[in-house]
């Protein structure tokens, strides 16, 4: 399994190099609880609400052989990342051998070294995004 990042025009494209050991993605409901006189309490089922990821791993500083990708190295992806933040548009997160394919808005980015390996630790929060499509009418 590859998790790869890319740009909604794919002009730009990571593969992550250090693939979690696990994630799990939320696929959450809408639904409200109502306490009526008569019946207690109903459910009224919502829509669906948007997915959700957390990725917690590092960008190695040097190669190693089990990264998956030795493209960039350290604070390159940090770099880029950062440069889609400031870009404030959404990005694509493709996950291999799954059905994952997901546009997604980055929610929080937290980086940093943490061991003296030089190797930079990461939580990446990333959130569906889900493009407003507006009907339109015609006046007659």
């Amino acid at each position: 399994m590859d998790i790869f990042l890319s740009t909604m025009d794919r002009k730009q494209i990571i593969q992550l190099p250090i693939v979690p050991a696990e994630f799990k993605i939320p696929s959450p409901m809408n639904n409200e609880t109502f306490t009526t006189i008569n019946q207690g309490d109903i459910k009224a089922i919502g829509r669906r609400g948007l997915k959700a990821l957390n990725i917690d791993t590092f960008f190695p500083s040097k190669l190693y052989p089990f990264s998956r990708d030795t493209s960039y190295l350290g604070w390159e992806y940090v770099d880029i990342i950062e440069s889609w933040i400031d870009k404030r548009f959404p990005i694509r997160l493709v996950i291999s051998n799954t059905p994952i394919n997901l546009l997604m808005v980055i929610d929080k980015f937290e980086y940093g070294p943490q061991d003296g390996s030089g190797d930079v630790y990461y939580s990446l929060g990333l959130s569906e995004f889900k493009e407003i499509i507006l009907e339109t009418k015609k006046v007659k």
